[in-house]
């Protein structure tokens, strides 16, 4: 798919994508420090709908233009209508979206530029690998409003241990990119110069991989965190049965063998 081919959405969300199938999707209203608005979430689910049907995508790296990355849910338009049933559909399509993060077949990097609080920590949590900018803080701070943050707290204490995550989520507390890195919420921190070089380190490591072997990794991986160790260990084997039988793994363990580049990386 190519960046001409590519319907935009909403101004909110702007998506490119290359030859290579490297997606990115940049966060773009920053006036209101990029917060998950109706409209954003909207732009969001129809990006991550078209890149899960898109045969050819390889990776997603997903940014924000301004200071801050995410500032979580838009408070303005959650006060404006207080229904339950509001509220509930927000949530659910937040939900939703965050889930199709996870589900989607090729890794999610999270480039970090800025303060990333409530459901944009949340955001962070929920992508499959991170970098952030040395001055970036983060936290889940709806406790200060008097919101736990709750559905943040899903990703985010599979993310760091249980009373790290605790403490951020009933303090409000903030923490600095080293804290986060240093706790796991982050995979490496940078300064603003080196963050894009680090993002397209990743990029090109992960296109140097087969497309069906990061497929059944990433899958099988979110799959048997949640099991007990015994159902884990087989769905293991069994997904890596399935990948060595592949044509791609045959290759690359022939050319291990005989000491040469597979034919995939030539």
């Amino acid at each position: 798919m190519t960046e001409s081919a590519i319907p935009q959405f909403s101004d909110v969300l702007l998506h490119q994508c290359d030859a290579k199938g490297v997606h990115r999707l940049t966060l773009n209203s920053p006036s209101n420090f990029n917060t998950l608005s109706e409209a954003m979430l909207s732009a969001l689910q129809q990006a991550l709908d078209l890149i899960a049907r898109d045969d050819q995508a390889r990776v997603v790296v997903l940014a924000a233009a301004g200071k801050s990355f995410c500032a979580g849910h838009n408070l303005k338009e959650m006060r404006a209508q207080p229904e339950l049933a509001y509220y509930q559909k927000l949530f659910s399509q937040c939900t939703r979206m965050m889930l199709s993060l996870q589900k989607l077949p090729v890794p999610v990097i999270a480039r970090v530029q800025g303060l990333a609080t409530a459901a944009g920590c949340q955001l962070v949590a929920q992508c499959d690998l991170a970098v952030s900018v040395d001055s970036a803080t983060f936290g889940v701070n709806g406790i200060d409003v008097g919101l736990f943050c709750a559905t943040p707290s899903v990703p985010l204490v599979r993310n760091i241990h249980a009373k790290q995550a605790m403490e951020m989520l009933l303090t409000g507390g903030f923490i600095s990119a080293q804290e986060a890195c240093d706790r796991g919420l982050v995979n490496r921190v940078c300064t603003a110069q080196d963050l894009d070089a680090q993002v397209d380190g990743w990029v090109q490591s992960i296109l140097s991989k087969p497309r069906e072997a990061v497929r059944l990794g990433k899958a099988l991986f979110y799959q048997q965190r949640e099991m007990g160790i015994e159902a884990a260990y087989q769905l293991a084997g069994q997904t890596m049965a399935c990948n060595m039988m592949d044509a791609v793994a045959q290759e690359g363990v022939q050319a291990f063998i005989e000491k040469r580049t597979p034919s995939w990386r030539a």
